[in-house]
C-alpha cells in the first residue's frame, strides 16, 4: 500500500474518532481490515477497555469457506452474539477510515442481522 493511502486513512481514522466515543451501555464497533483478515471489537473508551471481540482467525469462522465478504459477514454475526451474551444491544459503528464498502460493510450488515442497532 501507498504511504499516501496510508496517511489519507489515519487522517480519516482520527476525524471519526473525535466523534465517534463508546461507553459501556453503547460500546464502539470498531473495525480493523487487514490484506487477509477482518477484525471487529467492542470497546468501552470510557475505562479503555475491550468488551468483546471476533476475527476471521476464530476457529468456527476460520473452518468456514467462501469469500472474504462472506467471512466478514460471519464476524459481524459473530460480534452481535457475543454483545448479546453481554446484554448490549445499541453499538456506535466506527469504520476505521476505511470506506464503508465491501468487506467492512459485510460486517456490520452481519452485526445488524445478528441483532445489533447503531
Amino acid at each position: 500500500m501507498s504511504n499516501a493511502k496510508v496517511k489519507r486513512r489515519t487522517s480519516i481514522r482520527r476525524i471519526i474518532r473525535q466523534k465517534v466515543s463508546g461507553t459501556s451501555q453503547k460500546p464502539r464497533l470498531a473495525v480493523f481490515r487487514s490484506n487477509t483478515d477482518i477484525y471487529a471489537q467492542l470497546i468501552d473508551d470510557v475505562q479503555g477497555l475491550t468488551i468483546a471481540a471476533a476475527s476471521t482467525k476464530d476457529k468456527d469462522i476460520k473452518a468456514q469457506s467462501g469469500t472474504k465478504s462472506e467471512l466478514s459477514k460471519l464476524v459481524g454475526a459473530a460480534i452481535a452474539r457475543k454483545a448479546a451474551d453481554l446484554k448490549v444491544t445499541t453499538v456506535v459503528f466506527d469504520r476505521g477510515g476505511y470506506l464503508y464498502h465491501g468487506r467492512v460493510k459485510a460486517v456490520a450488515e452481519g452485526a445488524r442481522e445478528g441483532g445489533l442497532q447503531f
